[in-house]
């Protein structure tokens, strides 16, 4: 009888855990999405990856949500040769963050005056590091960018703060040359959302389900996001 006691309250206990896991995960890259549209609407400047991606939508007439779902979906076909393998959370990335980018940007106003300006930077970036924390504590795999950051470090040997500046700073590079917006606000991520990444992380923490399936749960994705 005591076996049949612990299997019967372990499911709802299991279906609990994973209905949490599923809400934290969508609700973190959602809002991912809408404070990078917080960011974009401060006009002072962008996170790295989205300075590439305002510049590619310059060029190319798409909305930055687009871009984002289609440079995501590129970088996550660059997996297949690392033999890198994405989770939930991974696929997810890709089209929930744009999508959500692109939704936040219809409905939020260019903001005006530098006092305005700068509350909604530093509402971005805040925002920005509790939806980091959020969607990574799911433990549903990293984002296609993470993966291949981890990926690279893998099979370099290199550290992942170096491999992540390295590829950043071409990300920024190239996204200023296309017309992306670089400034004050990139800087300020930069050096904040790892600290507030790693607080948020501790905060939406999830103890792991025993005898539950946990393999996209490594720890690799939380370095690739938090040493920047």
């Amino acid at each position: 009888m005591g076996g049949h006691h612990v299997s019967s309250t372990s499911g709802p206990r299991a279906g609990r855990h994973l209905t949490r896991r599923l809400f934290q995960l969508y609700i973190g890259l959602t809002l991912y999405g809408v404070s990078s549209a917080m960011l974009l609407r401060s006009g002072l400047g962008l996170e790295p990856w989205n300075v590439l991606h305002q510049g590619l939508s310059r060029l190319t007439g798409l909305s930055i949500g687009v871009v984002l779902i289609i440079v995501g979906a590129a970088v996550l076909v660059l997996w297949v040769p690392l033999k890198q393998r994405p989770g939930l959370g991974t696929v997810s990335n890709v089209f929930v963050i744009g999508i959500a980018m692109d939704g936040a940007l219809w409905l939020l106003p260019d903001a005006h005056g530098l006092p305005a300006r700068i509350a909604l930077m530093a509402a971005g970036i805040v925002l920005n590091g509790a939806a980091t924390g959020l969607y990574i504590a799911a433990r549903f795999g990293p984002g296609p960018r993470d993966g291949l950051m981890t990926a690279l470090h893998r099979l370099t040997g290199r550290s992942i703060r170096l491999v992540r500046t390295t590829i950043e700073v071409a990300v920024v590079v190239t996204g200023f040359l296309l017309g992306g917006s670089l400034g004050i606000g990139t800087v300020l991520y930069a050096l904040a959302i790892g600290p507030l990444a790693q607080l948020f992380l501790r905060l939406f923490a999830i103890p792991a389900q025993e005898g539950g399936s946990t393999v996209v749960a490594s720890g690799t994705p939380r370095q690739a996001i938090l040493r920047r």
